[in-house]
């Protein structure tokens, strides 16, 4: 049997296939390659740099789901289906709206594959796929299981290799759809299995793709005394309060920790206390002066993720979000709309107060665009907070920008090889910046015809 495993892409710009300058590996896809029977035949087809060859022979279809990739997913999965062939869906789109999911396909992974991979494999030999095989979390995640990496070959991805560590956090942030999908709950692999995955590949510039690699501050110091004597550079995403532990920073530094990517949010301390960011909010706040002074001091170079359009924002108070991450000369920053995600407690307030546009499924909606606005946001207009996102964007990664924060001596000029990383990835994500903005979702529009 082969079996066909699928990333899709956004969208495109004006019925152009966008590629994706910036892609990494699609280390879902890599795992569920990894648990796959090894007498399946496995090829992977990354939408976000290459054609998909929809008459190439195979027996069946693997597409990981994303919010915003579900338009194009569903429109892979129909080409697919024309032809014959039966289509699985799983990630965390369909485990959100499986319902949505299972219209467009012929079998829905809901939650983590692992426990019914082997299941799904065995129904698709004999033809017999059910349409949801609903998958439980496992304890200890992706147990003796090395992510399969000769997938990625050839594909031209970012030389930085992918794993994880842990799955989920156990905050409750209301807008946060892994929040919703790992119900708050935090499952840590075991470090001897990170341990061997690591020493199976021949990188030394990791990315562990955790939600929170701190949500469990000795899980999370077990995993770093381990790295130690790996002499690995790595980077991950974690929450402001891991600042709280001095010892936990300490190994962090010295098992080669480059620097994390922290949801700042907001710098509103309002806005933190609606939007449930507990991880945040210190006794009295500061604008995270304090917190930004231990970052120096760590020296870890900090991608500063900042969502807007909270209810407590104005026009102004957003372009000081972005002044302020200029100033504070962060290594890279986002500045997000902020975004309804489905059964998210933000998707479900907003709903109830008739603030969704384009009919609340903005991700399927045909003119909903790449980086808008999808909700009536409180003290602007929808247009008025896609304008001054798009602003923030365009000032923070701006040529001098970019030439002013790369001075910043504590993290960006703290090493050459950090210099190195700054001046080569900043460039890359000024150009994503551009190039993504109002993306229109999927390469069919409503005067396509069906195939490409």
């Amino acid at each position: 049997m082969k079996l066909t495993l699928i990333k899709p892409n956004i969208g495109r710009p004006e019925h152009r296939l966008y590629v994706d300058e910036g892609r990494m590996e699609p280390l879902q896809l890599g795992i569920l390659a990894a648990l796959t029977p090894a007498d399946i035949q496995v090829e992977l087809f990354d939408d976000r740099m290459e054609e998909i060859p929809y008459d190439r022979t195979t027996d069946v279809v693997a597409i990981t789901v994303e919010t915003f990739t579900a338009r194009r997913a569903y429109e892979i999965a129909g080409e697919y289906r024309l032809r014959g062939v039966p289509v699985i869906m799983g990630g965390i789109h369909p485990t959100l709206l499986p319902e949505e999911a299972a219209e467009h396909c012929d079998a829905v992974v809901i939650g983590d594959a692992e426990p019914v991979w082997e299941q799904v494999m065995e129904d698709a030999r004999r033809g017999g796929l059910r349409q949801k095989y609903q998958g439980k979390q496992p304890e200890i995640p992706q147990e003796s299981v090395l992510t399969r990496r000769d997938i990625f070959e050839g594909k031209g991805y970012l030389p930085i290799t992918l794993l994880q560590f842990s799955r989920g956090c156990r905050y409750h942030c209301n807008f946060c759809a892994s929040a919703a999908y790992f119900h708050s709950k935090h499952y840590c692999r075991r470090v001897e299995d990170v341990v061997a995955e690591i020493k199976s590949q021949k990188r030394k510039l990791l990315f562990f793709v955790d939600d929170n690699i701190v949500a469990n501050f000795e899980k999370a110091k077990e995993l770093c005394r381990a790295l130690i004597p790996l002499k690995i550079r790595w980077v991950s995403q974690g929450s402001m309060d891991m600042l709280r532990d001095r010892e936990l920073m300490e190994l962090l530094v010295k098992s080669g920790c480059l620097g994390m990517v922290i949801g700042f949010e907001s710098i509103r301390e309002d806005n933190l206390k609606t939007m449930n960011k507990s991880a945040n909010r210190a006794r009295e706040f500061h604008m995270y002066r304090e917190e930004i002074k231990q970052l120096r001091k760590w020296g870890l170079q900090t991608w500063a993720a900042f969502t807007v359009g909270h209810d407590g924002d104005t026009l102004e108070s957003i372009r000081e979000t972005c002044r302020f991450a200029v100033r504070n000369k962060f290594t890279f920053a986002a500045f997000n709309i902020l975004m309804p995600y489905p059964n998210t407690p933000l998707y479900d307030s907003l709903n109830r107060q008739g603030r969704l546009l384009y009919g609340g499924k903005w991700w399927l909606h045909e003119d909903y665009r790449f980086n808008h606005a999808s909700i009536a946001p409180a003290n602007m207009s929808p247009r008025e907070l896609t304008e001054v996102s798009f602003w923030c964007r365009k000032r923070f990664n701006s040529i001098g920008s970019i030439v002013g924060r790369a001075l910043q001596p504590q993290t960006n000029l703290r090493t050459p090889y950090r210099f190195l990383t700054y001046l080569a990835y900043n460039p890359l994500f000024r150009k994503e910046v551009f190039k993504k903005q109002g993306l229109r979702f999927g390469l069919k529009g409503k005067e396509s015809s069906q195939t490409r």
